[in-house]
């Protein structure tokens, strides 16, 4: 096997701070938690950051080092370490910069980066005994609502909402929603969701199939170790459910890629009125960011007193 950071120093490591990662040895379980700076957005460390971590699990056939020994992963958990916040997605102001500047090579760049990162969970880093999980608490827009819908199983607290708002700014979601959502509902609903624009709460995407479990708010973590706990002495049969879903309803990387291209040209052809309302969006990010920091603050003294 290739050679492997050890769980708890990825942790600590400088370089891997926005992608947190933890590890259950008892139930095979390994957690990545996004964990941004500045706005909860994909921007380019994070992508890095996550891209290095999973390459490594896959380059190792789902093997993980943990406390010196390496350990097979049964089940791969996205989350998120931002209160209310899943992920908003693509990095608004880093597009405005490109298409302003009409540099289409580094918007390629960083659209590619977002499906290297995406494919290999939608074919569960090419093992086929890893189960990937989305535990959605809060907000997942954009790329953010692309990435709960690249796994096999998307759990979402109650207070959760999901959508697609880049019709808003003249744009489309470019890096596998289009795909995702077409095996998962069909062409036509798939449509109306991304044109619509509109954000969904949990209930309803359950309803429509695209949410397997709504758990109440603040419950998502146990929600997940009780849905891997029910289904545990299954798990050979229900991934290879999972499996034959992905043999009959394939998504390809060259499929991604000619999507992404299509991403890319319309990227370019936005106007100045587009550009202003993602400019609108961008600030909206930041705010939301300087929320969910001053949230955090708040809940730290209380989390103190309860552990005193």
């Amino acid at each position: 096997m290739n050679q492997m950071t050890d769980i708890a120093q990825l942790r600590s490591r400088g370089g891997s701070s926005q992608y947190d990662v933890e590890f259950d040895p008892g139930s095979g379980t390994l957690w990545g938690f996004f964990n941004p700076g500045g706005a909860p957005c994909f921007n380019l460390g994070l992508l890095a950051d996550i891209r290095a971590h999973d390459s490594a699990l896959q380059a190792n056939n789902g093997y993980v080092l943990h406390q010196g020994s390496m350990h097979k992963v049964h089940y791969y958990v996205a989350a998120s370490k931002t209160p209310g916040i899943y992920n908003l997605g693509g990095d608004l102001s880093l597009f405005v910069l490109l298409i302003k500047t009409r540099h289409r090579e580094a918007l390629e760049h960083y659209a590619r980066l977002c499906v290297d990162n995406i494919y290999p969970r939608i074919r569960n880093y090419f093992c086929p005994t890893l189960t990937t999980i989305s535990l959605v608490q809060g907000d997942a827009l954009g790329g953010g609502f692309e990435t709960a819908l690249s796994s096999d199983v998307i759990i979402a607290e109650q207070s959760a909402a999901m959508g697609l708002p880049e019709v808003l700014f003249n744009l489309f979601p470019g890096m596998g929603a289009y795909s995702l959502l077409t095996r998962r509902i069909g062409r036509r609903a798939a449509e109306e969701l991304i044109l619509s624009g509109r954000l969904f709460p949990a209930d309803k995407l359950h309803a429509m199939g695209l949410v397997d479990v709504v758990a109440p708010d603040g419950q998502g973590e146990t929600a997940v170790l009780e849905w891997i706990q029910k289904t545990h002495r299954r798990r050979n049969g229900i991934q290879a459910v999972y499996q034959a879903r992905k043999q009959v309803h394939p998504i390809e990387r060259e499929e991604l890629d000619r999507v992404v291209d299509v991403w890319v040209d319309a990227a370019l052809r936005l106007e100045d009125k587009d550009l202003k309302m993602m400019e609108r969006l961008v600030r909206s990010q930041v705010r939301r960011a300087s929320d969910s920091i001053a949230m955090a603050l708040e809940e730290r003294p209380l989390a103190l007193a309860a552990s005193a």
